[in-house]
């Protein structure tokens, strides 16, 4: 009896197979919602599949060949594995353990008042008018950070020792020995010298007791506060007004007590070293605190109209203010 031909299969027919698998976590536990991705070379894009409540895949109707599985989900790092895949079969994939993502903490890191004022007396070491004349006891932040007694001291002995510092004190003496103020300290080098040092004195001692001292024991704040805002004649007030109160360490103005204090205190040690026939007792005293005060008002008013305009070294977002 005659039969129908068998028609041989071609060794290039493939047959679509079947990729399964499971998902789970390090603990074994089915992840619910996990998505899968196939992928492979020259392979057609895939639909993803998404695990079902027991952790399952499954993709039907595969074409043969290399294939690459990625499986991702919330709370846990991208997991990849892969294979290959023959025809006609049915492949299980060997169950994929995702591990957890590190967690992202974001942690803002706020600068305790120390740290947040040194960081404003670092920039305001760099003011100086002309790039060169030393202006580190003004502000221009109106809410700047109290500056701890540390501090306090810290910037008065900057200014104490800077190179400015030490010329301006050989005019002064220079002026004064030209006038012959404080004749007793004679005429010549020796005399010169003499005022040198006095007049030297008089600086650190004002600077240490109005700027560090007395603003440690009571505090108060030393610098200026740049106003900057509002109309000329309250600037000028402001200005002026500032020779005779100050912020405290508190935030709150009050009586500038380091400033006038430290005026009477520098004027009264003075009269340790100036020649006796030129010393005054109280009256010299408070002469000096007098011409100390006058001339802290003067440069506050400098400050807020003119010292600014040619200060240089400003932080940026001051220059423009």
């Amino acid at each position: 009896m005659a039969g129908f031909p068998v028609l041989a299969q071609s060794p290039s027919e493939q047959l679509a197979g079947n990729i399964s698998g499971r998902v789970v976590d390090q603990s074994g536990a089915a992840v619910v919602g996990a998505r899968v991705s196939l992928t492979g070379d020259g392979r057609a894009a895939t639909p993803d599949a998404v695990t079902g409540t027991d952790g399952q895949f499954s993709f039907p109707n595969v074409v043969p060949g290399p294939f690459k599985l990625s499986i991702t989900a919330p709370g846990f790092e991208t997991q990849t594995s892969g294979g290959t895949l023959h025809s006609g079969e049915s492949y299980v994939a060997t169950p994929v353990a995702l591990t957890l993502a590190p967690e992202v903490t974001q942690v803002t890191v706020t600068p305790s008042p120390a740290e947040e004022a040194q960081d404003q007396i670092t920039e305001e070491e760099k003011q100086r008018v002309l790039a060169f004349v030393p202006n580190f006891y003004v502000t221009y932040i109106p809410n700047a950070a109290p500056l701890s007694t540390k501090q306090k001291f810290s910037l008065a002995w900057k200014t104490s020792i800077d190179p400015v510092t030490f010329g301006l004190v050989a005019g002064i003496a220079g002026i004064q020995q030209e006038q012959n103020e404080f004749s007793g300290y004679g005429r010549g080098w020796a005399g010169y010298g003499r005022r040198y040092g006095a007049s030297y004195g008089d600086t650190v001692i004002g600077t240490f007791l109005g700027g560090a001292v007395l603003p440690s024991l009571l505090k108060q704040d030393p610098r200026y506060f740049y106003k900057g805002t509002g109309g000329w004649r309250s600037r000028m007030l402001y200005a002026l007004a500032t020779s005779v109160i100050c912020k405290g360490d508190n935030g709150r103005w009050q009586a500038n007590y380091s400033n006038i204090f430290g005026n009477l205190g520098a004027g009264a040690i003075s009269n340790a070293y100036y020649p006796a026939e030129n010393r005054n007792g109280a009256a010299l005293t408070f002469e000096s605190a007098l011409i100390g005060i006058g001339a802290t008002a003067g440069a506050n008013v400098l400050q807020e109209f003119v010292i600014k305009k040619l200060t240089p070294n400003l932080p940026a977002k001051e220059a423009k203010r």
